[in-house]
């Protein structure tokens, strides 16, 4: 079914939702990008302004016991997953109240809690990882599937070859999602695969395969539910294409040389939050102005957000050897 005839099948808390989810994942996103430039955040960050749809659409599909792992493009992943917005953003300022201390900054959250098993800041780092999450659910008897995120340009790494075989192989409960936002840092899909078609990937592993429209919620979700569905009931692995735009660079100090302005505004045009926002206003579910209160309550979540981080220490020289293993913890720990 096409969005409209889905989101007349939804409840209005439901469709409200996944827009004030996108909603604040952007606003989110477009102060990251403000306080990077103030000097507040250092390091590598890379910001997911156009790809709101994918995370929103996907991990709606999820039951809350299910895990989920990213790569590095991944503060919404998180926000998603159970980590507080203003606890994602003092990990981005490197403070000890962070969601992984202020240790692991833009590319490595972390929430064992809410199994967001992170970010992972090496590209197809987190497939093998992937693999290796769902082959403990397998061993233990669950029934929870892993989601795993991963960009374009992880396909042409070995260990997304081998963490499809494995699981293909071992048949295990791993939905494979291609957030593809057709550049790889700043060459073009086109360059750099033999195939624009990502899903033709999966072929040679006998995985079911599926894509979506990853410039709309609506369809993510729909295509996640059942890409779900099937991982889950028959404990194998699924492949899935989410095709995307991402309107930033791919940091926030890429020039973005390798594109022009006509192609951002073109990308523009098929925003994912402006297609929610119409058609919940085209359905009667909210007024304009209705919107428009919910974002300014977004803005005040994300100021709440900034405020926090500012106003929490960094951490102390004691924490350079906290949280790490040594010969004797570890005894301590697996007596």
């Amino acid at each position: 079914m096409n969005s409209v005839e889905l989101a007349r099948e939804m409840s209005v808390d439901e469709l409200v939702t996944l827009f004030r989810q996108m909603l604040l994942i952007r606003r989110f996103e477009e102060r990251t990008n403000e306080e990077y430039h103030k000097g507040n955040i250092g390091g590598y960050c890379h910001l997911y302004i156009g790809e709101e749809a994918v995370a929103v659409g996907s991990l709606s599909a999820l039951r809350p016991d299910d895990y989920v792992i990213g790569a590095y493009r991944d503060h919404g992943h998180a926000i998603l997953r159970g980590c507080e917005p203003r606890r994602v953003m003092a990990e981005l300022f490197g403070k000890i109240t962070g969601v992984s201390k202020g240790k692991g900054g833009s590319m490595h959250m972390f929430n064992r809690e809410t199994r967001f098993f992170g970010g992972d800041g090496i590209v197809a780092g987190e497939l093998p990882l992937a693999v290796g999450l769902a082959y403990a659910v397998e061993y233990h008897g669950g029934d929870q599937i892993v989601l795993c995120f991963f960009g374009d340009g992880a396909v042409n790494e070995g260990a997304f070859h081998e963490a499809l075989n494995l699981a293909a192989l071992w048949n295990l409960p791993v939905l494979f999602l291609v957030e593809n936002n057709e550049w790889g840092m700043g060459t073009p899909v086109a360059k750099a695969s033999c195939t624009i078609d990502l899903t033709e990937r999966a072929c040679g592993y006998c995985m079911r395969v599926d894509k979506a429209d990853g410039m709309d919620v609506l369809d993510v979700l729909q295509v996640t539910r059942r890409a779900v569905k099937y991982c889950r009931d028959t404990r194998k692995p699924v492949f899935l294409e989410a095709v995307t735009q991402r309107f930033a660079g791919h940091s926030v100090t890429d020039p973005q040389v390798y594109r022009t302005r006509e192609q951002i505004a073109k990308a523009r045009e098929r925003d994912p939050i402006e297609k929610m926002r119409t058609l919940l206003v085209n359905e009667g579910i909210r007024l304009p102005n209705e919107l428009e209160q919910l974002d300014e309550e977004v803005n005040r979540e994300v100021e709440e957000a900034v405020r926090f981080a500012l106003e929490s220490p960094f951490p102390g020289p004691e924490e350079v050897c906290s949280d790490v293993w040594d010969d004797e913890r570890f005894e301590e720990n697996c007596a």
